[in-house]
């Protein structure tokens, strides 16, 4: 392992920083990813601008990222319980659930203002004027693609490198969520953000595709996730959310992707899944299969470490 514990340390730390998350939750004050897009902004304020943005841009990068990674990998030779507090500071699936069971009530409620309200919170499309299906449809996709980027991403590179190997996943994924549009302002600014994003994200994202495909709830869907995957993720304009959002969407049997607005004008995305439209209880399917697939990667890890065990003992 690149952070130098064991598998079986890996595993154990790996399920106390998930559960710590679960109990804790996210920092309600002084969050480190918030201080890091505080950070992020007065760089790119000060950095995006004149010639040379590529340039420009990879110096940023490298500013807000370098340091902290490696402050972090110095924190933990204080001892092991850094790296399962590091875990905790940087995975969010309690905030999954916090961010979209909300707006699942709301609907249910009829409560639509509020609902829209709540959609906006964690979507950058318009939701002023949203339907339900909308609104159903934005949770959805954004529990999907983000078990993979909040979550899933995280363990995978906790597991090879660490506290400061999720630490560097969230940082990176940060960043492109912050510079990684392609407009006029960050196409050049952005680019490394983004490329590194799509470097560090290849695997995990095709885990996590795999790992819906393997917790769909019927052969029937099963065979759809994996062809919705097969089929559709190539037209998706990311190569790792693609992936991702295809397969769980086929997974749950929805209908997802398709028209959205951003910035007043409707965009027609290419389709995700196959199925009927999202609504209401569907937010709660997606989010189950986040957390079932959390339960699959952390079950996996300690059928290894119990592996390694015995085999060390044999």
């Amino acid at each position: 392992m690149l952070s130098g514990l064991s598998w079986p340390a890996v595993a154990a730390l790996m399920v106390a920083g998930v559960l710590l998350d679960l109990l804790l939750g996210e920092a309600r004050r002084f969050h480190p990813l918030v201080g890091f897009g505080n950070l992020a902004s007065v760089l790119q304020r000060r950095l995006n601008r004149g010639r040379g943005r590529l340039l420009r841009g990879a110096l940023a990068w490298t500013l807000a990222v370098l340091p902290i990674t490696a402050l972090t990998a110095w924190l933990c030779g204080a001892g092991w319980a850094v790296h399962a507090l590091l875990l905790y500071l940087c995975i969010g699936l309690r905030s999954l659930r916090e961010h979209n069971l909300p707006i699942a009530a709301a609907l249910t409620a009829g409560d639509l203002p509020r609902a829209r309200f709540l959609t906006s919170m964690i979507v950058s499309r318009d939701t002023a004027n949203a339907a339900e299906a909308d609104l159903a449809k934005a949770s959805a996709e954004s529990l999907l693609e983000n078990g993979n980027d909040a979550v899933f991403g995280t363990l995978f590179w906790f597991a090879v490198a660490g506290g400061p190997g999720a630490v560097l996943f969230r940082l990176v994924n940060t960043l492109d969520a912050m510079w990684g549009y392609r407009n006029e302002r960050f196409l050049y600014f952005g680019r490394v953000a983004a490329r590194v994003d799509d470097v560090m994200n290849y695997l995990p994202a095709r885990l996590t595709a795999l790992s819906y495909v393997l917790l769909a709830p019927t052969m029937t869907g099963k065979r759809r996730a994996w062809q919705c995957w097969r089929t559709q993720a190539p037209a998706w304009g990311s190569p790792n959310a693609g992936p991702v959002m295809s397969s769980g969407a086929g997974a749950l049997s929805l209908a997802l992707g398709g028209a959205a607005v951003y910035d007043g004008a409707v965009e027609q995305r290419p389709p995700l899944g196959s199925g009927a439209p999202a609504q209401a209880a569907d937010i709660g399917r997606a989010w189950r299969l986040v957390l079932n697939t959390t339960i699959l990667w952390l079950s996996c890890a300690a059928i290894g470490a119990l592996l390694v065990t015995g085999a060390r003992h044999a």
